[in-house]
């Protein structure tokens, strides 16, 4: 069985506009490693949107792109991504995949069908997986920056305090740091 491990880019002040992190070609390699770790990625509807807007085409070379940024994009584009959403059941873009019935299932379902692991990506998705105890790690990459405003992680709170075990931290040359923890 595979395990499902969450990552996010957040401020020091728990911000997950994605607008407010730094995108450069270290962060892009950072999570262009973690996503060739696993075998899939899972995303919410929103997320899923927000990047088929957007990294589809500069996979293809319709968008102007630094290579580490290219790279993300065809590596991307070849992951299988599943995705949940009551309301919509069209996913077109390439290797993209409807996670459909009972949340819990579903999602237990593909992790036990992917052995290299599910890459989670999307806020309000982890918030309903961290509630049904489906995640097994999260890798943040923490941004040396104070947004002043939200969103933020968990907004809507959890059911009891989720206690984490410290894998890693590496700090990166942008002032970032990669924080590595597992339930």
């Amino acid at each position: 069985m595979g395990h499902l491990t969450f990552t996010l880019n957040l401020t020091l002040d728990g911000c997950i506009d994605h607008r407010e992190g730094i995108a450069d070609d270290e962060t892009h390699a950072l999570f262009t490693a973690l996503m060739d770790e696993a075998g899939a990625t899972l995303w919410g509807r929103v997320t899923y949107e927000m990047m088929e807007s957007y990294w589809p085409a500069v996979a293809r070379g319709e968008v102007p792109a630094q290579p580490a940024i290219r790279e993300w994009a065809e590596k991307l584009e070849a992951k299988p991504k599943h995705v949940v959403s009551t309301t919509r059941t069209d996913f077109p873009w390439t290797n993209s995949h409807a996670v459909s019935g009972d949340l819990r299932t579903g999602v237990q379902r593909l992790k036990d069908a992917t052995p290299a692991g599910v890459l989670l990506c999307g806020a309000a998705l982890a918030t309903a997986l961290d509630r049904l105890d489906l995640i097994d790690e999260y890798r943040f990459l923490i941004h040396p920056r104070l947004a002043g405003h939200g969103p933020t992680l968990h907004q809507g709170g959890l059911p009891a305090t989720r206690r984490l075990h410290l894998v890693s931290a590496t700090p990166l040359r942008n002032g970032a740091v990669a924080m590595h923890y597992r339930r």
